[in-house]
């Protein structure tokens, strides 16, 4: 057990990390304006003057393909503990991870009907 115990060590680390956190910022805010002309401080686009504001809408479809991503994303999340389980459990884990890729896969066939995977 240490010398501060829990709290101590906890309030420890608090406030280590906020003097590392005003330092690193302080060091930040010393370096970032150096030099830089006004194009150069535009938020995006490599220094060119923005076509469009930050704020602007888009499209519906840009969002129900990130929905997409995010869910077949989490399909790899599963499968990387299944691959160690699968050298313990053998021929049932091979038939667990064949319904949950065919859950998946019905599920692209419905995007791909309802064309949400159409990019024009």
């Amino acid at each position: 057990m240490s010398v501060l115990g829990p709290v101590g060590a906890a309030l420890a680390v608090f406030v280590f990390a906020t003097i590392a956190f005003v330092a690193i910022r302080s060091a930040s805010d010393a370096i970032a304006g150096v030099g830089e002309t006004a194009p150069e401080r535009t938020p995006f686009l490599g220094g060119h003057e923005p076509e469009v504001h930050a704020w602007s809408r888009f499209h519906a479809r840009y969002y129900v393909m990130a929905l997409l991503f995010l869910a077949f994303d989490m399909e790899m999340v599963f499968m990387y503990p299944w691959a160690v389980v699968f050298v313990r459990e053998g021929g049932i884990a091979l038939a667990e991870m064949g319904m949950f890729i065919t859950i998946l896969l019905v599920g692209v066939l419905y995007a791909w009907r309802e064309r949400a995977l159409r990019w024009a």
